[in-house]
């Protein structure tokens, strides 16, 4: 009783953490572009993991690291760009929704590439996403906004990133403590993100107040938003099952959502009845669970 109340506070307390992070990109994205963005996240999240997990890297075994490697790159690094690339065009209350999907995708890829089992309602699940999903990118190509079809294409890449991911940490990283897992990922993304800031106008623009200002919304993004929830995460995915940890992003879009009106974003009518459509086939899909 006492783990399936901890698995629910988890999910909950990942949501408040996950669902302000829409929010801190785009206020990041005032005065950092979206690669300076994704690759301050990396560098402030591994500054903040060295600190306090650094003796952990000692527990994963050597054969460990390509796996730590592998998930770091699908975990994180691709789609800390992807998100920020999408939110110089698509608002942050749609992109939440969009990441609804990564349940829907951690089962398509459980069931594809790691065996796992479905029932005929977990398959009209998936169905019934992908056309809600149809929904929104189709009304947010007709709104006015400048190639909000494309962009929105990366938040999708971006939660098949996530959901190839948590597949990947139940089936090869599951006896490896949360922390030691985090520190490792972004340990083996320093070098990459340093290369990638190093090649941008960063340090010819980081004495502009803009800038720091900016980069204050990105260090919370990292500490909190990545470090201390990839942690949660984890552990998450080690006491459940890979599609009810992915199942927090039911209710991330919520807190996103009223984040986004607190900053002056609306949805159409349309775009709700596709985010309802989303949220209804992300619930028979992980209905099994």
């Amino acid at each position: 009783m006492l783990t399936k109340q901890l698995r629910w506070t988890l999910l909950f307390v990942l949501s408040l953490i996950w669902g302000s992070s829409f929010i801190l990109i785009k206020k990041g994205l005032i005065g950092l572009s979206p690669y300076q963005l994704g690759a301050l996240r990396v560098i402030f999240t591994c500054a903040f993991l060295l600190i306090i997990g650094f003796k952990s890297l000692t527990e994963i075994r050597l054969h460990q690291w390509k796996y730590i490697a592998i998930t770091a790159l699908f975990g994180t690094f691709i789609p800390a760009f992807l998100f920020a690339i999408a939110e110089t065009k698509v608002s942050s209350s749609i992109c939440s929704i969009l990441n609804s999907l990564t349940p829907l995708n951690t089962l398509l890829i459980g069931i594809l590439g790691f065996g796992m089992t479905f029932k005929r309602s977990q398959f009209i699940g998936v169905v019934i996403g992908l056309i809600g999903t149809a929904i929104l990118i189709f009304n947010g190509k007709t709104s006015g906004a400048d190639n909000n079809y494309y962009y929105a294409l990366l938040v999708i890449i971006a939660s098949i990133c996530y959901a190839m991911n948590v597949n990947l940490i139940k089936k090869y990283l599951s006896d490896v403590k949360p922390l030691s897992i985090t520190t490792g990922n972004f340990l083996v993304m320093l070098i990459p993100a340093l290369i990638i800031l190093s090649c941008t106008n960063f340090f010819e623009i980081v004495s502009l107040p803009k800038t720091q200002h900016a980069m204050l919304f990105i260090m919370i993004l990292g500490v909190v938003g990545t470090g201390i929830a990839n942690i949660l995460f984890f552990k998450l995915i080690q006491m459940s099952s890979p599609v009810f940890a992915s199942s927090v992003t039911y209710l991330i879009p919520i807190v996103a959502f009223f984040w986004g009106l607190l900053d002056s974003e609306s949805l159409t009518p349309l775009q709700f009845f596709g985010a309802f459509i989303i949220l209804v086939g992300v619930y028979l899909a992980n209905k099994k669970y």
